[in-house]
């Protein structure tokens, strides 16, 4: 618990000057900051709301609502903001795009600087989240509320510390009204606070700034080589970032040991800054280059990389990286090159629309990790998504629930209202309130809010899909030693009922499973979906037999290099778990060496109806 007096400091602090924090306060002051604002939650939310809607008095949306220049109370504002979704907003998103300086939705005192676009999608394209200059500080805020936290968990950090962490850029575009659309993180790369942050990092800005994947990994990977007895802690914003980084390294090991024989960089880095930057560290390292050639070639077979991590950076701590949601499958490879020795820390919880949680039991396993919602950084409401109030919520009754006033146990979708002037905006995340810390909810993603396949009363989401796929895994793959790489899946309605196919890739090496324990996965995975899926299997016969379509090893790095090629971007590329593209199937199907159908019809019963005896109780 953080010091009583320092917490009444922080108390004083008025949300415009929190962010002094960021800078130049002292682990001491973070903690106590943490402390008050998780402690005062109400007050700091009703606090947020006023400056919001102060700051942003003068826009046109706002007035557009019926809410008065100068009204700031939180009954108001329930009582005349409506609430939106993407494409309510987009229409003055469109305007401010095409070079509509009037204060749209944000005040004339804080003009959109940029747009950020969203790895969510609405109608195909890529969303434009504008926000404002001031933004950044509150993300600077947060970010650095990180380490002192982790500190506390992990022994000595209190020394310099290095991290070798992974990060890439995506080429930005300019808007018809000149502002800079770009991905979240290449905001963050290019700001100046990220350069200065860089210093305890072993990549150098001019690697991570290069848009050239190979060039920026390959520099990166050169320089993390070089300081491997410094690094601490090994990271990139999702897990599949540290895989990538493993994947490239036994693709690459001979050309990096050749590379620290002899002292230099290879031809195929051409950037400049990229050479000058790794010039300053590369030096010939006979010794290093022996390690490359030994961990590279064992693990050229795909079984010797188990604990590569722990061997090539002795001294590192931890994993950082994003390892929930859609993220979670990823851990058991995590683990096994870590060779079980590292903990994965999965630190923030964050979005295009703003940053919004912390993890502050960073040492708990990425399954239970829950973030608690720091109150200083938007507004936030919640959208009920059970029956736990005798039916769901809808959109349209808007019995939205304050953040103090949530409720342990229940599902919520989250809405904000932000500082660039979002107002009650659907961020579409579902999440479960797991407990609290002082007065602050702590939660846990769930799902997005959407259904991923449904073919027809069916819907399954990406939670369920999970979980049926690692039922299937651990079931019956794991206790034969083989291992799902990576999956994904769509709804295949060319047939006649329609049926679910999931496309699997299983791990380098593994391919002694037999036809029958594959055919036995797809039951398997079908008895861990949803009763509504399973009643249109067995009763309704509106679905058919899920169907595995087994690929050749290799597809989903083809794949995220496709989606590289059509704009995606390296660092925040994720696969995607549902598939509609029709030349991303096609692709798909092109790799597929072998198909297979569950064998049976899964488990289902009607659900046992609660009827009142006569004494009112439930039988």
């Amino acid at each position: 618990m953080a010091d009583t007096s320092t917490i009444s400091a922080a108390a004083t602090r008025r949300p415009a000057a929190w962010s002094s924090l960021a800078g130049t306060g002292t682990d001491a002051e973070k903690l106590a900051f943490i402390e008050e604002v998780t402690t005062n939650v109400d007050a700091v939310q009703e606090r947020v709301l006023a400056e919001i809607l102060a700051r942003n008095a003068d826009a046109e949306y706002l007035a557009s609502c019926g809410l008065a220049a100068g009204v700031t109370d939180r009954a108001t504002f329930r009582a005349k903001v409506p609430l939106v979704k993407y494409e309510d907003l987009q229409p003055y998103i469109l305007r401010i795009d095409n070079g509509d300086r009037l204060p749209i939705l944000s005040g004339s005192g804080h003009p959109v600087s940029e747009f950020l676009t969203s790895s969510g999608t609405s109608g195909g394209e890529r969303k434009l989240i504008p926000t404002v200059k001031d933004e950044l500080h509150r993300r600077q805020l947060l970010n650095s509320l990180v380490m002192p936290v982790v500190k506390q968990y992990v022994p000595g950090l209190d020394k310099a510390t290095t991290g070798l962490y992974f990060y890439f850029v995506k080429s930005e575009t300019t808007t018809p009204g000149g502002l800079p659309a770009r991905t979240l993180l290449t905001s963050c790369y290019k700001s100046e606070h990220f350069s200065k942050s860089c210093q305890d990092m072993t990549s150098p800005v001019a690697a991570i700034l290069c848009e050239d994947a190979f060039q920026s990994m390959y520099a990166q990977m050169v320089c993390g080589l070089c300081h491997r007895h410094a690094v601490v802690s090994l990271g990139s914003i999702f897990a599949t970032g540290i895989l990538w980084a493993i994947r490239f390294f036994q693709n690459n090991w001979e050309q990096l040991a050749a590379d620290m024989d002899a002292g230099t960089l290879t031809d195929r880095v051409t950037d400049a800054s990229v050479r000058e930057a790794v010039a300053a560290v590369l030096r010939p390292d006979p010794e290093l280059a022996q390690l490359i050639r030994c961990e590279g070639s064992k693990s050229k077979g795909g079984h010797g990389a188990a604990g590569i991590i722990a061997r090539i950076w002795p001294n590192a701590k931890y994993l950082d990286a994003i390892a929930t949601g859609s993220m979670a499958q990823y851990v058991p490879a995590l683990r096994y090159y870590s060779g079980g020795l590292l903990p994965i820390i999965s630190t923030t919880y964050a979005s295009s629309e703003g940053h919004f949680g912390l993890n502050l039991r960073p040492m708990c396993d990425p399954s239970e990790v829950s973030y608690t919602i720091m109150p200083n950084m938007a507004y936030f409401e919640f959208l009920p998504t059970d029956d736990a109030a005798g039916g769901a919520a809808t959109a349209a009754n808007q019995q939205l629930v304050e953040l103090a006033r949530v409720e342990a146990g229940r599902e919520y979708e989250l809405v904000v209202t932000t500082y660039p002037g979002l107002l009650r905006y659907r961020v579409g995340d579902v999440l479960r309130v797991t407990g609290f810390h002082n007065a602050a909810p702590e939660f846990r993603f769930v799902r997005r809010a959407s259904a991923l396949l449904s073919v027809d009363a069916d819907k399954t989401d990406e939670a369920e899909l999970q979980r049926a796929v690692d039922r299937a895994a651990s079931a019956l793959l794991r206790p034969r030693g083989a291992a799902l790489a990576d999956y994904t899946s769509r709804a295949c309605v060319e047939t006649a009922p329609g049926h679910y196919v999931i496309y699997w890739e299983l791990e380098k090496g593994f391919t002694s499973i037999t036809k029958d324990v594959l055919d036995r996965c797809c039951l398997e995975m079908e008895e861990a979906l949803g009763s509504v899926y399973r009643q249109s299997r067995v009763a309704d016969g509106s679905v058919g037999p899920l169907e595995t379509r087994v690929l050749r090893p290799g597809t989903f790095e083809e794949l995220a290099d496709y989606a590289v090629s059509r704009g995606a971007s390296v660092g925040q590329y994720k696969v995607p778990r549902c598939v509609t593209a029709p030349a991303v199937i096609e692709l798909l199907d092109s790799r597929v060496v072998s198909s297979h159908f569950s064998p049976a019809l899964p488990h289902w019963a009607p659900a046992r109806r609660f009827q009142s005896d006569s004494d009112g109780e439930k039988c």
